[in-house]
């Protein structure tokens, strides 16, 4: 037996010139990566999240157009928002992207970005409920759990594909990629009904009426399959949402 087994060490040993051992063709340092990829997913900071969000609204507002503050749809948005930039503490950014798709988005960075085809379908009122279930979005961290899944995913692609590092930035083809699974992915039931609540109550406190958040519900049901609304693509079930927060107002 022991000489079986020194011989059988001699042949793996003359082989290796010959033949890459299996356990060769691994790359050890790309599973290494993956790994502590996957790790850095699960304990990212929060300040280390804010700069990812950071990277990807810069690029969002780049590829959009931002009204300027002379803007009427900026002016009217600005109106709504006074007070808030510092809100349930949070820090919150607000802009106006001018183009006709019905939609509204936030980050965990506190972004958040208001379509002017949404507001000119809604009164001031519809609005503000649209701001606070993004604020709600926010305050719950529902875009930060959906960038640690992303990281997960992406850490996983990256152990078998590349070895390169992030360095803490993040490509253009990236960022895309991760505002699709991230921010334009659609939200779950529950998270909408936390979004919802948070709206609800937001209308309350600030003496807004909140039949708005019905009524802006109403509206959104109405648009499916109107292919402007993103925000349908992106927030389920209007209708039902509708009637659940029209029985918590009655």
């Amino acid at each position: 037996m022991y000489r079986r087994n020194l011989l059988t060490l001699s042949a793996l040993v003359s082989g290796i010139s010959a033949v890459t051992p299996v356990w060769a063709q691994f790359n050890f340092g790309k599973i290494l990566e993956a790994g502590q990829d996957l790790v850095k997913a699960e304990a990212i900071t929060d300040e280390e999240l804010k700069g990812y969000f950071d990277q990807m609204a810069s690029q969002m507002d780049q590829q959009n157009q931002v009204a300027p503050g002379s803007n009427p749809y900026a002016q009217r948005l600005n109106k709504m928002v006074t007070g808030l930039q510092n809100y349930d503490g949070l820090r919150l950014n607000f802009k106006v992207y001018v183009t006709p798709q019905v939609n509204a988005f936030a980050m965990a960075n506190g972004t958040i970005r208001v379509y002017s085809g949404l507001m000119d379908q809604f009164s001031d009122d519809e609005v503000r409920y649209v701001i606070g279930h993004e604020i709600g979005h926010v305050k719950s961290g529902h875009s930060k759990a959906r960038m640690q899944a992303a990281l997960r995913t992406s850490a996983l692609r990256k152990g078998v594909q590349s070895s390169n590092t992030r360095a803490g930035v993040l490509a253009n083809t990236e960022l895309g990629d991760l505002f699709e699974k991230v921010i334009n992915a659609q939200h779950s039931q529950a998270n909408e009904r936390e979004a919802d609540d948070y709206a609800l109550g937001f209308m309350k406190n600030r003496k807004y009426n909140a039949k708005a958040c019905v009524t802006a519900l109403d509206k959104l049901a109405t648009l499916t399959g109107d292919t402007s609304s993103s925000f349908l693509s992106t927030h389920p079930s209007p209708k039902d949402r509708a009637d659940r927060l029209r029985d918590h107002i009655t």
